[in-house]
């Protein structure tokens, strides 16, 4: 059985092509996945190892945890720690680390530096350790700055140039004294990293004779587990905590797996997807290939073969076709790991120089993934057809159906499928977060109920093409009745290809939606002409709302100040704005009393209110972070969103409370509105800082807009691989078809239907059999869009569905194009089949 089984592969190669090639393209995702994500997370954890050399006991502040009415705050690290640090047993020297957010701009007043990865440090006394000098000399007082080596070379900078910088705001121009080389991981990914004096670098980010870390060499002899203990019984534990170098490394190296591993398991699920849709085609392709050889098996029967040795022949082709997809699938899964990482580059991004990184999980998936998907996808035909008796099998009585079968098979269908209608409906109703899973499970079983009635559900659908088909004459009418001649083949068929629709118009409806809803808010809850913003998201300088405020052209401003508080024993968000001003920069509506910030009175959202059981008119206790207890008063109750949704306290009552006040943001109105010549105005006014953005609502829906257009151009893209897996299911069935009609082809071609005609018939049964499974893809995709809509609903008060008719055409005609493509090489064979040796074919 084992030569017999060799033997038939060997015999259909052609046929069981386009089986090794979907298993492949499956196989090449899931080792792609893993070369790349093993290959940038090995690269990052040795670049970020390197970093960690000159560290042999790092302190830190320890946080302290809140207690009663006090809120949690950290310890600071000072000058006396530094030095009782540096004098302990063991220890070499150490250094006083201060870091935070500097932007750099190019000679072209851009940022050279990512939006995250422009980082500001100090250069410890005349030489440092951590960053050799290539050039230049140590920076001295404000007026000088360091600059690692890419980030001069991408800048154009050079030693002696004046460099334009921000750190929080307001422009410096210092001098650049030297250039230097570092093994900081975020440089090596294509970040900057401007390095002050210490005491200037404690000044610009607020840490003014304080540290954020102090690093401690170990002396020659001594281990890094002995210093830890010698500094942990000189510096109080309660402010302190300290850790080994190698335990940093350790502990950055896991940071890096784990955020490698959130991509990892995503891109696996659209590998999974794709190997999902290959095992139908897998499955439709065994059992066509079993159908074929009925008779062969039918006769291993007759002469002493066991069901069990019919099974076990075709599941050895299922292995060995699946051990060579695995095979080429991870050979082309290396190539597309090494075209990720080079991908990267072109986006902008850059990773850490390191090898391609093949482990031996990696080619032991790929094998796996390949040899058991082929294996399980192959077994049902196998089994069934070892089932047929041998004389049943030679007058193909078994060829179609049973009532009862298919009754079954109807049945068990419908109450997949109203299973999974009734879960997906009654996750609508739940809470947000505990949803999800609910969702998930009633979508699968939705799917799987669909596909098990698709045959059911083909000729009803397919029927409804039939004016269409019959412009065509002959070939129209022959292509529709081919496409419902065997229903189970057109339902695998068909469903390889609505799955990948399904996903990508459900993602298409959800992101459409949301992004009509964010506009909608920010246009009904925000009068504002501007949004004024640090590029990474960190705080605004107080200077940068004095600025604008004082620009001619500004009649309303109001910098936002976000301060943690103390409320009836749990910790609260405080925003702090313009009392003055803030009615005329936004729009809330009220629910309860009146909108009014000012003095002590605030302004509440409905969900904390509700949570506090206040109304208008309540009075509650804040204690401040300073320590301070103060009465306020809820003049009113507004309807929150996602921009706006804390307790809105007057600035003037909130900043003396702040230790380093600092702005998230500012929102400005202007006399004119938005306009360029307005906003250019601003830009000047802020000495054209390219660390600062300067966003209208248009500019804020763009933004928003990209973010979700760049996130559907990759789901495009990673679903693309199931479509195209779905295109060859669809060239395999229509080849295998042709194969099995070559008698009826040939005796069509006697009667007088020409090539031309034959074409056309192939070519009409791959687009009906294709429209069929964008139709419904389509409609699953819709439906699946509109209960994720309903969640998410309950979180965006704006949400409404609103459908991408545009889109949904393209999907549907690109379904079409899928089918037309598809048949060109079925509809090529089969129109050049001979007529008289298609006629005596069996």
């Amino acid at each position: 059985m084992f030569r017999t089984a060799l033997r038939n592969v060997l015999a259909h190669k052609a046929r069981l092509l386009m089986t090794v090639l979907a298993v492949m393209l499956g196989v090449a995702f899931v080792s792609g996945t893993l070369v790349f994500t093993n290959t940038i997370s090995d690269a990052y954890q040795k670049s970020s190892a390197k970093g960690f050399d000159q560290v042999d006991v790092a302190v830190k502040p320890a946080y302290q945890e809140s207690r009663g009415d006090q809120v949690g705050r950290t310890a600071d690290l000072t000058r006396a720690m530094l030095d009782k640090a540096g004098k302990v047993p063991g220890a070499a020297s150490a250094t006083g680390v201060v870091s935070g957010f500097t932007a750099v701009a190019d000679q072209d007043g851009k940022l050279a530096g990512g939006d995250w990865q422009s980082a500001g440090g100090n250069y410890w006394g005349t030489e440092d350790a951590r960053y050799p000098l290539v050039s230049g000399h140590a920076p001295h007082g404000k007026g000088e700055v360091l600059l690692d080596s890419g980030t001069a070379k991408r800048a154009g900078y050079q030693v002696g140039d004046t460099v334009r910088l921000s750190v929080d705001g307001p422009v410096l121009t210092p001098t650049l004294a030297g250039i230097f080389t570092t093994d900081d991981g975020n440089v090596a990914a294509g970040g900057s990293l401007a390095l002050f004096d210490t005491p200037t670098a404690q000044k610009l980010f607020g840490k003014k004779g304080t540290y954020d870390e102090i690093d401690v060499r170990a002396a020659p002899g001594t281990s890094q587990s002995a210093l830890k203990a010698e500094l942990d019984k000189a510096l109080p534990s309660h402010l302190v905590e300290t850790t080994t170098g190698k335990q940093l490394a350790d502990d950055q190296a896991k940071q890096i797996a784990d955020s490698m591993s959130s991509l990892k398991q995503s891109l696996l699920v659209f590998a999974g997807i794709a190997l999902f849709v290959g095992t139908f085609i897998i499955a439709n392709t065994f059992t066509m290939l079993v159908a074929q050889r009925t008779r062969e098996l039918a006769l291993l029967r007759a002469v002493g073969a066991s069901r069990r040795q019919v099974t076990r022949s075709v599941l050895i082709e299922a292995f060995a076709v699946g051990a060579v997809a695995g095979v080429a699938g991870l050979a082309a899964g290396i190539g597309i790991g090494a075209g990720l990482r080079s991908l990267l580059g072109s986006f902008g991004a850059s990773v850490p120089d390191g090898p391609l990184v093949i482990s031996p999980g990696t080619v032991v998936a790929a094998l796996a993934v390949g040899i058991l998907i082929t294996m399980l996808a192959a077994w049902l035909p196998g089994r069934r057809a070892a089932k047929i008796p041998p004389v049943a099998a030679m007058s193909s009585v078994h060829a179609k159906a049973t009532a009862k079968s298919l009754v079954l098979r109807n049945t068990l269908g419908a109450l997949f499928a109203a299973a999974g209608v009734a879960v997906v409906l009654a996750a609508t109703s739940m809470d947000a977060d505990s949803a999800q899973g609910p969702m998930g499970i009633g979508a699968v079983l939705l799917i799987i109920g669909v596909f098990i009635l698709t045959p059911l559900l083909s000729r009803p659908l397919i029927a409804a093409a039939a004016p269409v088909m019959r412009a065509f004459g002959v070939s129209g009418k022959l292509a529709r009745q081919n496409s419902v001649r065997n229903p189970r083949r057109t339902a695998a068929t068909a469903s390889a290809l609505m799955i990948g629709l399904t996903l990508i118009t459900g993602m298409t409806v959800m992101a459409g939606s949301l992004q009509t809803a964010i506009d909608k808010m920010a246009s009904s809850s925000l009068r504002a002409d501007y949004v004024v913003s640090m590029a990474n998201g960190d705080s605004l300088s107080p200077d940068v709302a004095k600025k604008l405020a004082a620009t001619d052209g500004v009649t309303a401003s109001s910098p936002v100040r976000r301060a943690v508080s103390r409320i009836d024993g749990s910790n609260e968000v405080l925003t702090g704005v313009n009392g003055s001003a803030i009615g005329a920069l936004t729009h809330l509506e009220t629910e309860q009393g009146t909108f009014e910030v000012s003095g002590s009175r605030v302004a509440v959202d409905e969900d904390t209110a509700t949570s506090h059981g206040w109304k208008a008119g309540s009075v509650f206790t804040v204690r401040y972070e300073d320590g301070k207890r103060q009465k306020l008063t809820v003049a009113g109750v507004y309807r929150g969103n996602e921009m706006f949704k804390e307790i809105l306290v007057d600035n003037k009552a909130l900043t003396p409370h702040l230790t380093h006040p600092a702005d998230s943001d500012v929102m400005v109105r202007t006399a004119g509105g938005a306009s360029s010549a307005t906003k250019d105005k601003l830009v000047k006014a802020l000495d054209s800082n390219p660390a600062i953005k300067i966003q209208d609502k248009q500019d804020i829906s763009n933004a928003i807009a990209k973010m979700f257009t760049l996130m559907l151009n990759m789901l495009y893209g990673l679903l693309g691989m199931a479509v195209i897996v779905a295109v060859l299911g669809v060239i395999n069935t229509l080849a295998m078809s042709v194969f099995e009609r070559s008698q009826e082809i040939g005796m069509l071609r006697a009667i007088g239907l020409d090539r031309r005609a034959v074409k056309r018939m192939v070519r009409l049964e791959s687009l009906v059999i294709s429209l069929f499974g964008g139709v419904l893809g389509i409609g699953l995709g819709v439906f699946f869009g509109w209960a994720a809509g309903e969640l998410l609903g309950t979180k965006i008060p704006t949400y409404e569905l609103v459908l991408p008719w545009g889109r949904m055409a393209v999907f549907l005609l690109l379904a079409g194009l899928v089918g037309v493509l598809a048949a060109l090489w079925p509809a090529r064979r089969a129109a050049r089949l001979n007529m008289l040796a298609a006629i005596k074919a069996e």
